[in-house]
């Protein structure tokens, strides 16, 4: 296997969209969890699915189903570990991270990430667009595994304190709609509707 696998994070509560898994919902027919996939696969040796409860409401898609490491629901950095523990197990260097609520992915991804932590220097790197960072959506090497996971059980739950710890590098995209629009409530995966069919027409 390549370098780089991807971890598709749907392990999260979804209060704000009414409970149950986001990533099941659909949008122009198709699931947020297919958009993602289909963004995000081809850039990538490989792909797990990051959810709690029972993996097999996911048997559909035939991926690995990792749950989080860390009990309690204590955010995204736990669904991150949990991608850099099965990365490892894949012989893989690095995960990239992308939530299952952001259905227009840019399709290279995974390249400017990469080349943004290269010319930098530093080890993590992650998205911005339109002036805001994206820190769930980055770029993290599996050696960093052992440091995360010691930081989360001491408590660590903000994405940007713990990379600011070890340095991150940020590659700047551009688009509309904006590639990392995410789809937290209803009414932001109706407006999802409207920009995928704007961008289609």
């Amino acid at each position: 296997m390549s370098a780089t696998v991807a971890v598709l994070l749907a392990g999260g509560l979804a209060r704000r969209m009414g409970g149950g898994d986001k990533a099941l919902r659909t949008l122009g027919g198709r699931t947020l969890l297919d958009h993602a996939i289909s963004r995000i696969g081809p850039q990538v040796a490989g792909m797990v699915i990051n959810a709690n409860g029972d993996p097999a409401r996911f048997a559909l898609w035939r991926l690995k189903v990792v749950s989080d490491p860390i009990q309690g629901f204590v955010g995204p950095l736990a669904g991150i570990l949990a991608g850099m523990r099965w990365a490892a197990t894949q012989g893989a260097e690095d995960v990239v991270s992308v939530p299952t609520d952001t259905p227009f992915l840019p399709g290279d991804l995974v390249t400017r990430l990469a080349a943004a932590r290269r010319a930098s220097g530093l080890p993590l790197a992650c998205a911005a667009s339109h002036g805001w960072a994206h820190p769930v959506i980055g770029l993290w090497p599996v050696a960093l595994a052992d440091a995360l996971e010691t930081a989360l059980r001491a408590g660590t739950r903000r994405i940007d304190a713990w990379t600011a710890l070890h340095g991150v590098a940020q590659a700047d995209f551009e688009g509309d709609p904006d590639p990392f629009f995410n789809a937290n409530t209803p009414e932001e995966l109706a407006q999802a509707e409207t920009l995928q069919s704007r961008a289609i027409g």
